[in-house]
């Protein structure tokens, strides 16, 4: 009796258990985090992963997940709201001010009208109404650039075919939301053909003033309340909400104010941490959760036993990939592109992700869509996610860059009569933690001995509300510490030295600002790593500096002293516009050691050995055009896994220089992991993160030239 009972407890506690609300919870958060890591190894997207859970864990599956959870809904409605605000928070309006905005519209109405008529002829062959079959062909005409970080990587965004693209995205998905806000307004008002007119009135009232309005109270904004992070941030997501519940004052749908949200706010906050924080918040939950959800709406088993699904996924798929091809091979022959560009640009425009989702999604909720045709939208996502960039990684790999980027300055070999005619380079050095503030001195003294410049080793105090605080005070007392070690650190190397005290309100903006008024040619940090949530909101240190400065940072994660140094290997992944300036940072260390470089570029392991030897005599030439005084070795290794090959051939080296390339999140809001920050958490020799600035496309480094005038 006394096992009996003790069951009967057992059997309700775990009964309340399973129903508690954040059991699902902790299981959607542990899908998020390890499934799109498990995919992306299988070099399948991660956001595929995350639909295919929903199914796994979702009605037709083991039933955790319930469609109608409030949390659940809730959750998915922000990540449908957050989803169409990444895209457009991604669209550049600057980029339309060029020659290529007429290329860039050519193909966008291209790309959109063929996909649409056939999308419209699909929905007629299954007796869709009209209405129903105009939103199936505008959600094929749009597109997400989710190979965005692969041309990126690739060097080859300069590319006109390629940025003509980039540029088409705001025209596709302008038009998409526009063809679906009509659809909705003349569904439920009732609207003839002339009655639409002013409901264009209503639409286009409301993105005069979510564009205007949200431009003009972000600058005033900012004015008012200075450069914090956070302000900046809970600003942005409140111009996103108030675009949603706006947009319902206006009768217009709550995407397309979220996506015109992402324009304007796009434009106030430009390039930097805010934007870059916005998207982490947005790409860490909300929208992968909206991933999942959409996975919850599959009908498996209706799925695969309605043979009309099927159809109509079929047709789906192959009048969208022919559609694209078509209007890829009408623009090449107006614009007279060759074949491959032509290739690259019908698959950069085949995946299905961010709007086609979207609008799906509300015409399915509207009534407007069956859940047939959500099915088949999902799976259609599914599909071109994975093909389109697999198609864009053999098509663009060795795509030409134009227009050419032009090399750095070389650094002409130097004796002791030149470096007196030669204007001295300044190194920053900011001192925090004295375990590394020595072997960070002896690099920059290294550097500044080659370049006949000198060091400013930068302590930072941060700023109180009043300049008599005693934390203040203790903070100066610190810094003064620090600099007097490091002032005698360098007078012990024979490099000259100006110690530089400053009172800021952070780090990373007193070392960015200090490294600009003093004209510094390079900023030498140790590694911070990141650690906590506010640091994963809102960035470190080194984000900062990254983001803000004007000349290169070389971040130092040094485990020996940088005299031992005697071989220094520098990964260089794209040969068709590669960034030398590592090579040449390199090269200036090698000089001071009498050290030997070995640059290294991996290919896959079914590269053919012509193509091999093509690959080392075009990294020959163009190292060569930094004319060393001694020429680094080449090396190429054909391998499977670029990370691996690297880690494997770091065994033999002191010194890894990484060249620094911020990971950038698609539309689709789902990052891309980065082979630099693989490498840069299992390397165990040091490490070199070479970042170059990020709103100046030229920086000479160490040449002792104005970087005004510097030339890459």
């Amino acid at each position: 009796m006394e096992l009996i009972s003790q069951v009967l407890i057992i059997e309700p506690s775990t009964r309340v258990f399973v129903q508690e609300p954040i059991l699902p919870f902790a299981i959607l958060l542990v899908v998020i985090l390890v499934v799109p890591i498990l995919f992306e190894r299988l070099r399948v997207p991660g956001l595929v992963g995350l639909v295919l859970s929903g199914v796994v864990f979702g009605p037709s599956g083991w039933h955790i997940f319930h469609i109608n959870s409030p949390i659940l809904n809730l959750l998915a409605n922000i990540g449908l709201i957050y989803l169409m605000f990444v895209a457009g928070l991604e669209i550049n309006l600057e980029q339309f001010r060029d020659q290529q905005k007429w290329q860039a519209l050519g193909f966008s109405s291209l790309t959109f009208g063929v996909p649409l008529v056939v999308g419209i002829l699909i929905g007629r062959s299954f007796d869709f109404d009209w209405i129903a079959t105009i939103i199936i062909g505008s959600t094929l005409a749009s597109y997400t650039l989710l190979a965005y970080p692969l041309i990126n990587r690739l060097g080859i965004i300069n590319n006109e075919a390629v940025s003509v693209v980039v540029r088409a995205t705001i025209f596709t998905h302008l038009g998409a939301l526009l063809v679906l806000a009509l659809c909705l307004a003349v569904n439920t008002k009732n609207l003839g053909f002339w009655q639409i007119f002013p409901s264009l009135n209503s639409l286009a009232i409301y993105t005069f003033v979510v564009l205007v309005g949200c431009n003009w109270a972000g600058k005033e904004f900012l004015r008012r309340s200075g450069e914090d992070e956070g302000n900046q941030f809970l600003f942005v997501l409140l111009s996103v909400f108030f675009a949603v519940i706006s947009a319902q004052l206006f009768g217009v749908e709550r995407i397309v104010g979220a996506f015109l949200a992402g324009l304007a706010v796009n434009e106030v906050v430009g390039e930097g941490p805010v934007k870059d924080k916005v998207v982490f918040a947005g790409s860490v939950l909300f929208i992968p959760i909206f991933f999942v959800y959409l996975g919850l709406l599959i009908d498996l088993p209706s799925l695969i036993n309605n043979i009309a699904t099927l159809e109509l996924t079929f047709l789906m798929i192959v009048g969208l990939i022919a559609s694209k091809f078509i209007a890829a091979l009408l623009t090449r022959l107006v614009y007279h592109y060759n074949w491959q560009e032509m290739l690259t640009m019908w698959s950069l425009s085949l995946p299905q992700v961010g709007v086609t989702l979207a609008a799906t999604l509300v015409g399915y909720q509207s009534g407007l869509l069956s859940g047939m045709v959500l099915d088949s939208a999902i799976i259609l996502m599914v599909f071109t996610s994975t093909l389109g960039p697999f198609m864009t990684s053999q098509f663009a790999v060795s795509l030409p860059s134009s227009p050419t980027r032009q090399q750095p300055a070389p650094v002409p070999p130097e004796n002791n009569s030149e470096k007196t005619d030669k204007k001295p380079s300044t190194i920053i050095v900011p001192v925090y933690n004295p375990q590394t503030q020595q072997y960070l001195i002896e690099m920059a003294a290294l550097l500044a001995d080659q370049a006949n410049g000198r060091i400013m080793p930068l302590a930072i105090a941060t700023a109180t509300a009043h300049m008599d605080a005693p934390q203040l005070e203790t903070s100066l007392q610190k810094s003064e510490r620090l600099l007097t070690k490091a002032t005698a650190l360098s007078r012990v190397l024979g490099v000259k030295a100006e110690p530089l005290l400053r009172i800021d309100d952070a780090f990373a903006q007193g070392i960015s600002r200090a490294a600009r008024e003093h004209k510094a040619n390079l900023i030498v940090m140790g590694w911070g790593k990141r650690t906590g949530l506010r640091a994963r909101l809102f960035g470190n240190v080194i984000d900062g500096v990254l983001w803000a400065s004007h000349c290169p940072v070389a971040v130092t994660r040094l485990v020996d002293s940088p005299k031992k140094i005697q071989r220094i290997l520098v990964p260089v992944e794209n040969l068709i516009a590669p960034t030398l300036q590592p090579v040449q940072f390199a090269q200036i260390l090698a000089e001071a050691n009498q050290a030997q470089v070995t640059v290294l570029n991996v290919c896959d392991r079914r590269t053919s050995s012509s193509k091999i030897s093509w690959r080392r005599s075009q990294l020959s030439l163009l190292v060569s055009k930094l004319t060393l005084p001694n020429p680094p070795e080449i090396q190429i290794i054909a391998h499977e896994n670029v990370a691996q090959a690297i880690l494997q051939a770091a065994r033999l080296y002191d010194l890894v220089v990484l060249p620094f390339v911020r990971n950038r999140t698609s539309p689709g809001g789902l990052a891309i992991s980065d082979v630099t920050t693989q490498l840069a958490s299992q390397l165990t020799c040091s490490i070199v993160m070479f970042g170059e600035p990020q709103h100046s496309p030229s920086t000479a480094l160490l040449t002792g030239v104005p970087n005004s005038t510097a030339v890459v």
